[in-house]
């Protein structure tokens, strides 16, 4: 069970803390448990009904009608608001709440219905990019498991595989890309859209994953001598090695354009090689690659 501060409550959520307090104290909205040095805590109830009532009180709802709903009636306005098309606050707040559950068939219907609207590159986009910045805000606090990241990562990884393996086979003739992750990264989902977006413009991707040995990633381009390589750096390599690396593979693949992105290349200090270009988010990939298709 997660213990949340009303700090952490208040990133969470989007809902101020002095606003917590007052639905708490007036309304009776939530009411915290208290440690046994009487400092008060939220549970993840708390988490997810905080969530609900900030949503339906945001669309015009006076906080003292929602405090009067039974959890029936609240999860019923919930699910009719999440009806009404073109919100992106609605269903990034419901993937929260379906990976606290771990609640597979809501996290599948919030996703299916979105891309049902809006298409498969616009909800990776719009909705499954900023729920995972809020997974990284749930890792800081403690507030959830491996289990709880497991479990929603792995569904979004099989939304993306699905998506890869429904786009046509490119053409024999088609510009060569290898995808990959140096050694020891294991951050697999940017890298994975990357592969879609790519697939998607008619290039030839050959997908290596995770965690791609240097000198492995050498004898495979050997071989493929792809005119372009994509890769997402997260956590590695370290910031003391990060310019060494971006060297190591201009100088070993000079032949070749390096499409890089990741936490890792943000505020980059150093002047890059040639051949690597950077791009912070998913959206600038497919322009990137107009002149390779």
């Amino acid at each position: 069970m997660g213990k949340y501060s009303i700090k952490e409550l208040e990133r969470l959520s989007g809902i101020k803390a002095h606003t917590i307090r007052i639905w708490e104290k007036r309304y009776g909205v939530i009411e915290p448990e208290r440690t046994i040095t009487n400092i008060r805590f939220y549970s993840d109830e708390d988490l997810k009904k905080i969530i609900n009532v900030s949503l339906l009180n945001s669309h015009g709802i006076k906080i003292s009608k929602i405090a009067a709903f039974s959890a029936e009636e609240l999860a019923a306005q919930i699910h009719a608001l999440s009806e009404k098309k073109g919100e992106f606050e609605i269903p990034i707040d419901q993937l929260v709440v379906s990976m606290l559950d771990l609640d597979e068939n809501q996290f599948e219907r919030v996703l299916s219905e979105h891309i049902s609207v809006h298409g498969f590159e616009h909800t990776i986009t719009g909705i499954v990019y900023p729920f995972l910045e809020k997974i990284g805000v749930l890792w800081q606090t403690g507030s959830i498991t491996p289990a709880h990241e497991h479990f929603i990562t792995n569904l979004i990884r099989q939304k993306l595989i699905t998506s890869i393996a429904g786009l046509p086979v490119p053409k024999k003739s088609a510009t060569c890309v290898t995808l990959f992750l140096p050694e020891g990264e294991l951050h697999e989902m940017g890298l994975l859209f990357a592969h879609y977006l790519t697939r998607k413009k008619g290039l030839r991707t050959f997908y290596l994953g995770q965690s791609v040995p240097h000198e492995d990633l050498k004898k495979i381009q050997h071989v493929l001598r792809s005119r372009l390589l994509i890769t997402s750096l997260t956590s590695t390599p370290s910031p003391q090695q990060l310019e060494h690396y971006l060297y190591t593979l201009a100088s070993d693949f000079p032949s070749a354009t390096i499409l890089a992105s990741g936490y890792m290349l943000r505020n980059t200090a150093f002047h890059l090689p040639k051949n690597i270009k950077l791009f912070e988010k998913a959206t600038q990939l497919p322009g990137l690659l107009n002149s390779f298709s």
